[in-house]
């Protein structure tokens, strides 16, 4: 009787105990314990829900991104076309002021650049981490020439100047589609710079999980599948990929601030997304040409970008110190 229960009690505090020791729960355990982390995910998570609810803000807030309302009300703006109340014209009516010439709602505008460039960089980063994986999986398994010809490709792409290049490339891809002398859609524009933004950045992430599957390749759980007969494809999603999204998570945390960040640099130099459509670069290129005389319009998009990036930075390292405690330092 006593050896029964005592039995039972093992088989059922087996799985628990192997459920609480899995490295799931164990990265998120580490995870939770590290302070900077949880912040910054909460910072992270905060820009997340703005982007996607700015439209349900801007009506709430009763104003939109697109409406000059200096021509509506012509005191908004002083004889130079500046905001004529103290700090860029920042009441009750308006949160954060309004854009000097236009006398745009600076509040809305901001809300909708922060959408519009995390959906482009959020794209971005997916179909890169994709391409990425399928691509380094690919070359690392079947090995042989396929190998040596990615790992060619990847050597160019990494030795590209990728800001001169694609300040050179992206009118390239407008002519295609667009003849010189009609107007590019937005959807295009941002349509390019996915496309772009993926084309020379799949190359870090595909030569890391090459080197993985290089390395894996060749364990015994990959040899005993070949043995049973297992096919290439079922060995990749079944042995293989199991094993490598620890770095493919790391490696997709730590590359959206960077796509972030290149996109409103090109919108910034006028090659990405334009005026009037709502973005961060837009609206920081538009604030350089007035901080001499009036801040305020570049200090909101500049502080929200740099915060932005540095929480998803300190997230990605975060999670990589959780995924893989051998690389916290």
């Amino acid at each position: 009787m006593t050896d029964e229960t005592v039995t039972k009690s093992t088989t059922s505090n087996g799985p628990k105990g192997s459920e609480s020791r899995s490295p799931g729960r164990l990265a998120w355990k580490r995870f939770k314990r590290d302070k900077t982390g949880v912040i910054s995910a909460y910072v992270v998570i905060f820009f997340f829900v703005i982007a996607i609810a700015a439209p349900l803000i801007a009506k709430l807030y009763g104003k939109n991104p697109y409406t000059t309302y200096a021509s509506q009300d012509p005191s908004l703006l002083d004889a130079f076309s500046y905001p004529s109340g103290p700090n860029g014209g920042m009441s009750s009516q308006f949160w954060f002021g309004v854009e000097p010439q236009l006398g745009r709602d600076v509040f809305t505008f901001l809300l909708y650049g922060i959408r519009t460039s995390l959906g482009i960089a959020v794209a971005a980063t997916i179909l890169t981490v994709v391409v990425g994986v399928v691509v380094g999986i690919t070359a690392g398994y079947l090995g042989g020439k396929t190998d040596y010809i990615v790992s060619r490709v990847i050597d160019i792409l990494l030795s590209f100047p990728s800001t001169l290049f694609f300040i050179a490339f992206m009118p390239v891809v407008y002519g295609i589609f667009v003849a010189p002398d009609d107007n590019i859609p937005t959807w295009l524009r941002a349509l390019a710079l996915i496309v772009v933004l993926t084309a020379f950045g799949w190359a870090t992430i595909a030569r890391l999980l090459r080197g993985q599957v290089l390395g894996l390749r060749e364990r015994e759980f990959v040899e005993a599948a070949k043995v049973t007969g297992a096919s290439p494809m079922r060995i990749v999603f079944k042995e293989l990929l199991p094993n490598l999204w620890t770095p493919i998570i790391i490696q997709g945390t730590l590359l959206l601030p960077t796509l972030v960040t290149a996109e409103a640099g090109l919108s910034f130099l006028g090659v990405g997304i334009i005026d009037p459509t709502p973005d961060w670069g837009v609206m920081i290129a538009r604030g350089a040409a007035f901080y001499s005389q009036d801040l305020t319009f570049m200090l909101f998009p500049g502080i929200s970008m740099v915060l932005f990036v540095v929480a998803f930075n300190l997230l990605g390292d975060s999670v990589r110190d959780a995924l893989d405690p051998k690389s916290k330092r």
